[in-house]
């Protein structure tokens, strides 16, 4: 009888954790949305400083440069490079709206062939932007973009200086986590520490393999574009390394994208069009499909279905930056449940195949023993 009571009260108290778990996760999905603002720049700050941490250790025991100046310098290099990748974008993506009058002749041909199509009335005494005007009712979302952008220009600076400053602080702050760790977690430092580690190696891994990846793919597809002779090969290299970073959607998107683009330049030559889209196509399955999970490997073990899932709680959430985040922050998630108890059984539904998963974990504590 008390063995059946005490089943009965376990049941009960896995019943309300579960519960007052999901009210949480429910609250704190609502938090997350509304102070986006203050929190994007505080994960995107972490994310950086977990793939610079290990480049600093490097730095200052090989060349002996104190901590500090080795974190400044590393935050220094990758914001100069990012501003001055900012500034050819820009300088591109000005470029394209001063040459619009020399696509007009192709767009309007296709908007007449388009509207033929499903009977939308055209004024071919007008230009394009006026037939869209007329026809779609198009003014106010185009207000609302001009009012959008120019003020996501200056949002997107302050941004990132902020970024940069709390990405400095949180690599300066990281030298003592370590002791810190050891003087707070005295009865559960091993786990606290395991933990920390496992965070900070899949997540720097990730996000260092899917850099590469997504390098050689702007790249490739710079240079194709390039070669082909369409205009702003910058802008489209560099969509398809940014999409690169959204599993699934982001190739589909810039794959699209470039090749709306191409058909709207050569028009009515199909030929270079084609070669755009077949040539992006293949990079994107080989790097994506072929050369990212053999370098990758079976350790982060992430299910494809909870990806989607996570793409599109993130994406609602955070909008673009928690797409690019969604990955990431999943691996977290991941390797925080299967250290507690009550949560081991999420982190089995989250992962991928539990006999690979139980492979690879047991490969990476032969590495941590053999070190």
């Amino acid at each position: 009888m008390d063995d059946t009571e005490n089943l009965n009260q376990k049941t009960t108290s896995n019943r309300i954790f579960y519960l007052v778990l999901f009210l949480a996760v429910v609250l704190a999905g609502f938090l997350f949305k509304t102070m986006s603002n203050v929190l994007i720049p505080v994960v995107l700050s972490f994310m950086l400083s977990f793939v610079f941490l290990p480049i600093i250790k490097k730095l200052n025991v090989k060349t002996g440069i104190p901590w500090v100046i080795s974190s400044l310098i590393i935050v220094v290099l990758f914001f100069v490079v990012l501003l001055g990748i900012t500034s050819l974008l820009v300088t591109s993506l000005t470029g394209i709206i001063s040459e619009f009058p020399k696509y007009e002749t192709r767009f309007m041909s296709l908007y007449q062939l388009l509207a033929d199509n499903l009977g939308i009335e055209i004024d071919n005494t007008k230009s394009l932007f006026q037939n869209l005007w007329t026809s779609l009712k198009v003014r106010e979302y185009t207000q609302k973009l001009a009012v959008s952008l120019s003020s996501g220009v200056i949002s997107f600076s302050k941004t990132l200086f902020l970024i940069a400053l709390m990405t400095a602080f949180i690599l300066l702050e990281m030298r003592l986590t370590k002791r810190k760790m050891h003087y707070a977690f005295k009865n559960n430092r091993a786990k606290i520490s395991r933990i920390s580690n496992q965070i900070i190696n899949q997540t720097m891994r990730y996000i260092s393999i899917k850099f590469f990846i997504s390098l050689g793919t702007g790249l490739l597809c710079g240079f194709a574009s390039l070669i082909i002779g369409l205009d702003f090969p910058i802008v489209w290299g560099f969509l398809a390394f940014i999409m690169n970073f959204i599993p699934i959607f982001g190739s589909v998107i810039s794959v699209g994208l470039t090749t709306i683009f191409s058909l709207l330049q050569f028009y009515p030559n199909w030929g270079k069009t084609l070669f755009i889209f077949l040539f992006m196509l293949s990079v994107n399955m080989v790097f994506g499909n072929i050369l990212e999970p053999r370098i990758e490997g079976k350790n982060l073990g992430i299910s494809p279905v909870i990806i989607l899932i996570s793409l599109s709680l993130w994406g609602y959430i955070w909008g673009f930056t928690g797409m690019l985040l969604a990955v990431p922050l999943m691996v977290i998630i991941k390797i925080v449940c299967e250290n507690i108890d009550y949560l081991k059984g999420l982190a089995i539904l989250i992962g991928n195949d539990p006999r690979q998963q139980a492979q690879a974990q047991a490969q990476e504590q032969n590495k941590e023993a053999a070190n």
